[in-house]
């Protein structure tokens, strides 16, 4: 088959239902009407002898043969879209857009501050909007433009996108600021004498801490687990309860909630924190200014 074969709005059509998985939903991004998206995957089945979608009740779900030529496909109309939007550039004084970036709850305490005082200073109608890494497809959305960026520990980003390291993270025990602890240097004997309280954060790098630490013997007294990391520093505040945290939270958290951060007595390996973007929006001018601002801001 050669390309002048294939209408490229064809591919456009592919490259969102693949996001989409709903051809009304398509059919909207593309201000199309429903019977038109369905011809278009007809015609497009046609060339290529495939299926491609198959409807269930979770709605068109790829076929295999779908799933092997949508990062070629996605990446191709990127490339496509950067090359004719060359022109384009990005004023964040005078901007109105809104930004979608997934990240944790860790990632909301300790970068939005800083990043919403600057965005007051040089993009004041400039607007962000967060979104949990685990509670979307996150490599569908960055790659349909729903999420620009995504920071965090997030191995399932790999082919089509690209990433900076901003920082890596150590942990720490983190705790009330007059807490029986402070008052000489942590053991590792006091540290599993004392009550625990573990955050269970799935689908995120910390999941691997906690492995190590529930694998340890003798094993953690885990007094209270709570599924993020938002309500700690209010917990530990008025416990002698013990939190193993990464140090730049445990930054973020000690003065408002009068704690105190201690080195942790358990060896426990260091998490990198990546910044991601699809390869789309490599060169969208509005994805640069936005990526190179949070380098700015947070990259060691």
């Amino acid at each position: 088959m050669e390309l002048h074969d294939i209408d490229l709005n064809l591919l456009v059509v592919f490259d969102q239902l693949m996001a989409e998985r709903k051809v009304s939903k398509v059919a909207e991004n593309l201000g199309l009407g429903q019977p038109a998206v369905s011809n278009a995957l007809a015609r497009l089945r046609k060339l290529l002898g495939d299926e491609l979608f198959l409807r269930t009740s979770a709605g068109m779900q790829p076929t295999p043969f779908a799933e092997q030529l949508a990062a070629s496909v996605g990446l191709a109309l990127g490339m496509l879209h950067s090359a004719v939007n060359a022109r384009s550039t990005f004023d964040p004084g005078r901007s109105e857009r809104r930004f979608s970036i997934g990240m944790t709850d860790i990632g909301e305490i300790y970068f939005l501050p800083q990043l919403m005082q600057h965005l007051h200073r040089v993009a004041p109608q400039v607007s962000i909007t967060t979104v949990r890494n685990t509670a979307v497809n996150l490599k569908d959305a960055m790659e349909a433009g729903q999420v620009d960026l995504a920071i965090g520990l997030l191995p399932q980003l790999k082919s089509g996108f690209f990433q900076r390291r901003l920082f890596e993270q150590k942990y720490v025990c983190l705790v009330r600021r007059r807490h029986p602890l402070t008052r000489r240097k942590l053991q590792e004997a006091d540290f599993f004498a004392a009550e625990h309280l573990a955050v269970v954060s799935a689908g995120t790098g910390h999941g691997r801490v906690d492995q190590i630490l529930d694998r340890s013997a003798p094993q953690r007294k885990v007094r209270l687990t709570v599924p993020h990391y938002v309500a700690i520093g209010h917990i530990l505040q008025s416990s002698d309860l013990v939190a193993t945290v990464p140090h730049r939270l445990a930054e973020r958290m000690v003065a408002p909630f009068e704690l105190a951060v201690l080195p942790h007595p358990v060896k426990l390996p260091e998490i990198a924190i990546h910044l991601f973007w699809h390869a789309k929006y490599q060169k969208d001018p509005a994805n640069q200014w936005l990526r190179n601002l949070i380098v700015e801001l947070h990259a060691d």
